[in-house]
């Protein structure tokens, strides 16, 4: 295993590309140049192809650093953060930071990265992803999550985890099929974004409560790993009752601990089995089984997710329609292809949770095969459907007027269940069984 004797800064990357950047300090910062910077209202934009730092002082630099004095009593507002980039809650927000920050003048534009300790990090992340009144033990179980998953992509980007995967992005493409997948992208200026694509991390605007403080503290240096590896501990917000394996949403690779859990307490009943089976998966998806992601009550939900999260409810069954047009107009405009009028959207291959890996698209003018889980919600939806586990009714034939998904679960499901995990807590479990409920054959060790 690849230790971390003591606790590493990270660097995360809070806006790409842009032509200008508002922060307003609070304390002093020392620049790059040694410059004290006194609090108030900054603009950096790109001027010669360097970053322009103008407010009280300015200061011009192919990158700029800026430390706290004090990291305790000084922030950072970064204005006009874009967050949920391409999902249906995307919007743009404000947000305080504490540690340093670094502006540097890339072609595209300016790139802003925050680097802090990682326990500081994690006190957000946890924060950010569910809300910071969640269960205690919640929170305990998310801070280990969130800390096993950083580590071991910092692993992996040195080559020294043999299960992890090496790319970032990976896809096969023809004239009749895409099939493509997406890691944690390979970011050169910093080791994690601050999006849903890698982790939410919102600063310390959400970071409210002292539960959130104290979860990180009492796991401080905790990772689960397999064997002699940190796990690659991913989490999604609710797999509809039964998680997905890694190989349904990634590369085609068995990961032990990332395996098919039902989401609830004993066995199954009444449910026919495997969900790879499209009978089962269409009878499972079109019922409200008994799981844990299906006992939140409106009250705990109101506890658990943040603000924006809220604006969905249906997370663990959902159905959404569209007409022959509106269909015809998101493929169009999602894969840049013409097909014509829809005649079918039929599931080649499902996964353990019933997420379909491969669907197929006819038209009449083409017919395509699309996968994984991603890229066949991104293809259905002007932003992403909430899971690729849906199953399609059509009326009319051969050309439908209109089309209805009746779906299961939010996000890919593999690992944690987020939501699922919040009623364990809340049920009483401790933060220990709810990690060996959702990656099996994993244990806890303290790496610093």
């Amino acid at each position: 295993m690849i230790g971390f004797n003591e606790e590493p800064l990270i660097k995360v990357g809070l806006v790409s590309a842009a032509s200008e950047v508002r922060l307003t300090l609070k304390g002093r910062y020392i620049a790059t140049s040694s410059e004290a910077i006194d609090e108030g209202d900054y603009v950096a934009s790109i001027e010669g192809g360097a970053v322009m730092l103008t407010g009280g002082t300015r200061i011009k630099s192919g990158s700029i650093a800026l430390a706290p004095e004090d990291f305790d009593l000084c922030s950072i507002v970064v204005h006009s953060v874009t967050i949920g980039i391409d999902f249906h809650w995307q919007r743009t927000e404000s947000q305080r930071f504490q540690g340093a920050i670094k502006l540097i003048a890339t072609h595209q534009g300016i790139t802003v990265i925050n680097e802090l300790p990682l326990e500081s990090y994690l006190v957000s992340v946890i924060s950010s992803e569910m809300s910071a009144s969640c269960p205690a033990e919640l929170l305990r179980a998310h801070a280990i999550v969130s800390r096993s998953w950083l580590l071991a992509q910092l692993c992996a980007a040195r080559g020294d985890n043999s299960m992890l995967p090496d790319s970032s992005a990976s896809s096969y493409e023809s004239s009749y099929e895409i099939l493509r997948w997406y890691n944690r992208e390979s970011h050169l200026e910093f080791d994690v974004c601050a999006d849903d694509h890698c982790q939410r991390y919102q600063g310390i605007s959400k970071a409210f409560s002292d539960e959130a403080f104290n979860a990180v503290q009492a796991t401080r240096g905790k990772v689960i790993v397999y064997g002699r590896e940190i796990c690659d501990a991913r989490y999604s917000k609710s797999c509809g009752g039964m998680t997905e394996v890694y190989r349904a949403a990634w590369e085609d690779k068995d990961v032990p601990y990332l395996a098919a859990v039902y989401d609830g307490e004993g066995e199954l009943h009444k449910v026919q089995l495997p969900l790879t089976d499209e009978e089962n998966a269409r009878a499972w998806i079109e019922s409200s089984p008994a799981a844990f992601c299906n006992a939140a009550s409106p009250a705990l939900l109101a506890r658990i997710l943040p603000d924006f999260d809220q604006e969905t409810q249906d997370f663990f069954r959902w159905t959404i329609e569209y007409t022959q047009d509106e269909l015809r107009e998101i493929l169009l405009n999602k894969l840049s292809l013409d097909f014509g009028r829809i005649l079918a959207l039929e599931p080649l291959e499902r996964g353990e949770s019933g997420r379909i890996i491969r669907l197929k698209i006819t038209g009449e003018k083409r017919s395509l095969h699309i996968g994984k889980e991603l890229e066949i919600r991104r293809a259905l939806s002007r932003s992403h459907l909430y899971s690729s586990a849906f199953v399609v009714h059509a009326d009319g034939s051969p050309y439908a007027t209109r089309f209805r998904l009746n779906g299961a679960g939010w996000g890919h499901g593999v690992g944690l269940c987020q939501i699922g995990a919040a009623v364990m807590a809340d049920r009483g479990y401790t933060h220990e069984e709810i990690l060996r409920h959702y990656f099996r054959g994993v244990s806890l060790k303290a790496l610093y």
